[in-house]
């Protein structure tokens, strides 16, 4: 299990950084497809809850560091999010392009309800998506949906490294 957690948080930092360095450059829309976020879904669905909410911790401790945001708000929302993730694990197949993509939309979904209430919660000094006006939204849920089938794909790759040795 500490090899998996491993490499996906590796895996993960690498995305994070890979989204601030070179896709912030490139910005479709303003929006960016939240990687790092993917594999924390990739990593708690297919090892549980465990791996998961302890991927999404590191992973958001260091996308807390990349970010203007106020410490601990990342690791707060993608801990829950591999949490509850983990918790699907075995309950459907995984295929190659249907559940990878609402995985990846639903917590973006859920990303997108943090921040707002967390916004609400602390009187607007956490900056939240408007879900209903920014366009922002939309194109990160979109990015994210589209992408996700091609990286759930390229992590497959890595099955040795980043599922447990059960499921190998």
């Amino acid at each position: 299990m500490v090899k998996n957690i491993v490499w996906a948080v590796v895996f993960s930092t690498m995305a994070a950084l890979l989204e601030s360095v070179l896709f912030s450059r490139i910005k479709f829309y303003g929006a960016v497809p939240d990687l790092s976020l993917g594999i924390v879904v990739f990593s708690a669905y297919v090892n549980g809850t465990m791996t998961g909410q302890i991927t999404g911790f590191f992973s958001g401790a260091f996308y807390d560091f990349l970010s203007a945001s106020p410490m601990g708000l990342f690791t707060f929302i993608r801990t829950i999010t591999g949490a509850l993730t983990g918790l699907l694990r075995g309950t459907f197949f995984l295929d190659t392009v249907i559940l990878p993509m609402a995985l990846s939309a639903l917590a973006t979904l859920f990303k997108a309800l943090m921040l707002l209430g967390l916004h609400l919660l602390f009187a607007g000094s956490i900056p939240a998506y408007q879900p209903l006006t920014s366009t922002v939204f939309w194109i990160e849920l979109l990015l994210n949906t589209l992408t996700a089938p091609f990286l759930f794909g390229l992590l497959r790759l890595f099955k040795p490294l980043l599922v447990s040795g059960r499921e190998n």
